[in-house]
């Protein structure tokens, strides 16, 4: 092989990977992958489901096509936004490097793929739970950051609905088990978003983004709100072991990540300052990770 066709080759190896990295930002694939975590979990969770590679493998799939096209909207709707942001002006539609179009065309193609897998391997149910999943997140939510601070609410239910995804696809219903499970990730959007949103206030407000519950900013009140939630955290954490969705020792686990919660949030109320809201951000990612993960391992078999 000559030099100009290793030149040629090398060029289209680049070309390809840069491809696939902006693809890989396109949908947040971090976010993306907490959010089929839950999805995942919260299935095994369902009774009489037992762990099998198949189903797992296609829910994780169909999870990462739904929340990927929710986020390239996303992308694709908030374009100039992203561009103003420093955190934000990097990923492929804000710097041009992807057209609006083909954000739009994949996410298309991947919502659509998303849904019918979920339809034709789990249910109905968790289909359409999926779709509308997508739909508020991508088209209520999104704009609505521009509008007002309740924004955040709405946009925690499309966040916690993976979780009553997860458990329909198991259990072929809306049971009590998939709305306990949708209500402990429900209350932890709240301190953990406000955290990122105080983390990240100056480059939010230049954008024009109103996401924290003060008109005034990071305050007092705002901290206020994290505490309270924090500690409704706590009576929900412990209706896993009352339903019997799972046992005694996952109890004291979740009391234990709730309790610390609380402890980083008063922290934040005390502190006031943006380090006590990088521990509550950061404590927020544990605290799912680990509660979840209890959960499972200590699972009710029935």
């Amino acid at each position: 092989m000559n030099k100009e066709a290793i030149g040629i080759s090398y060029s289209t190896s680049f070309v390809l990977a840069s491809k696939v990295k902006d693809y890989f930002q396109l949908i947040k694939f971090t976010l993306s992958f907490m959010v089929v975590f839950s999805c995942v979990v919260c299935y095994l969770l369902a009774p009489n489901v037992k762990f099998d590679l198949l189903p797992v493998l296609l829910l994780f799939i169909a999870g990462m096509l739904i929340a990927g096209s929710a986020n390239a909207i996303n992308q694709a709707l908030e374009k100039d936004t992203d561009a103003i942001m420093k955190r934000t002006a990097s990923r492929p539609v804000a710097a041009g490097r992807m057209s609006v179009n083909e954000a739009m065309t994949f996410a298309t193609i991947t919502g659509i793929a998303g849904i019918l897998i979920m339809w034709q391997w789990f249910n109905i149910e968790s289909a359409m739970v999926g779709l509308f999943s997508l739909v508020l997140y991508a088209f209520v939510y999104t704009p609505l950051k521009k509008i007002n601070s309740i924004s955040v609410l709405v946009g925690a239910f499309p966040g916690a609905l993976p979780c009553l995804i997860g458990w329909v696809a198991g259990a072929g219903v809306f049971s009590i088990g998939g709305w306990i499970l949708f209500g402990i990730q429900f209350l932890w959007q709240f301190p953990h978003f406000w955290a990122i949103a105080w983390v990240a206030h100056k480059d939010y407000t230049k954008a024009g983004f109103k996401l924290l519950p003060s008109r005034e900013g990071p305050t007092k009140f705002t901290a206020v709100q994290t505490v309270m939630y924090s500690m409704m955290m706590i009576p929900v954490g412990m209706l896993p072991y009352y339903f019997k969705i799972s046992g005694i020792t996952s109890m004291w686990i979740i009391l234990a990540c709730n309790l610390g919660m609380v402890m980083v949030s008063l922290r934040l109320y005390f502190k006031m300052d943006v380090a006590s809201a990088r521990r509550v951000m950061f404590s927020s990612y544990f605290y799912l990770m680990i509660v979840l993960l209890s959960l499972l391992i200590d699972k009710v078999h029935e």
